[in-house]
């Protein structure tokens, strides 16, 4: 039981992981501080820097704000 468990658990932390660096190093950040910061957050702590990277994320890149600006 505990084997399968093991078996399941672990690529999805690793798949998490690798997930959250992929996308911290193709966010835009308002700096590149933030950037350093969330990446060694998910360095030190894999889980749960990943979840809390992914809870916070809208809030600190720039891609939840943008604006519609047509120029014509």
């Amino acid at each position: 039981m505990t084997d399968s468990l093991i078996l399941i658990l672990v690529p999805l932390t690793l798949i998490l992981w690798f997930w959250a660096i992929l996308d911290i190093t193709r966010s835009r950040y308002r700096n590149n501080n933030q950037r350093l910061i969330w990446f060694f957050i998910v360095l030190i702590f894999p889980v749960m820097g990943s979840v809390i990277y992914f809870l916070f994320k809208r809030k600190i890149t720039l891609r939840g704000r943008r604006k519609f600006n047509p120029d014509f």
